[in-house]
């Protein structure tokens, strides 16, 4: 009888720590996300589910997950660094005057009929409303150009806000990948 309870005993002692380390890892490095809408193709699709990493700060063109409200987080690919003066000119990103490729829209861009994927903008001319991306924010934007609520319309994004950086589709199987840049 004292054989099963402390076999019990242990037991119910590995369930708490494998618990207290899925909690840990959870609430401190990982958490699955699953994407939700167009705003992201055709990097990333209606339902697919990810991974997002809590750990490092993003940098320029990571995919990051934030709090857009209270019950609301969205994706969506970092354009703008604190400080950066960010413009679209004829469908081709400037930061702080140096163009940029970004190879991603680059199938996006094939399909387009009619005018550019991405129209010109300076950020001043944005909901940012500053010729600078603030001091401890990004400004973010969805790689479907046409059909995304970035931070062109509601501004940029806090730090405070940013859950992570997301890179890996695990589900669906057919679809898993690493997204690069």
């Amino acid at each position: 009888m004292a054989k099963d309870r402390n076999e019990s005993w242990e037991w119910i002692k590995a369930l708490l720590i494998a618990l207290l380390f899925a909690f840990i890892i959870r609430t401190f490095f990982l958490t699955p996300i699953v994407v939700e809408g167009a705003s992201m193709m055709p990097t990333l699709r209606d339902q697919d589910r990810m991974v997002v990493s809590k750990v490092g700060e993003p940098k320029r063109f990571d995919i990051v997950v934030f709090h857009a409200t209270e019950n609301t987080d969205y994706i969506k690919r970092v354009i703008g660094l604190p400080g950066d003066r960010i413009e679209y000119k004829d469908d081709t990103l400037f930061v702080n005057g140096k163009a940029y490729k970004e190879p991603y829209l680059d199938e996006y861009k094939r399909e387009i009929e009619t005018g550019p994927l991405t129209a010109s903008f300076k950020l001043e001319e944005t909901a940012v409303g500053s010729a600078t991306v603030p001091k401890g924010q990004l400004f973010v934007m969805g790689d479907n150009r046409r059909k995304s609520k970035d931070s062109r319309r509601i501004g940029a994004i806090p730090m405070d806000k940013v859950i992570g950086t997301t890179k890996i589709v695990y589900y669906p199987i057919k679809e898993i990948k690493i997204i690069g840049k």
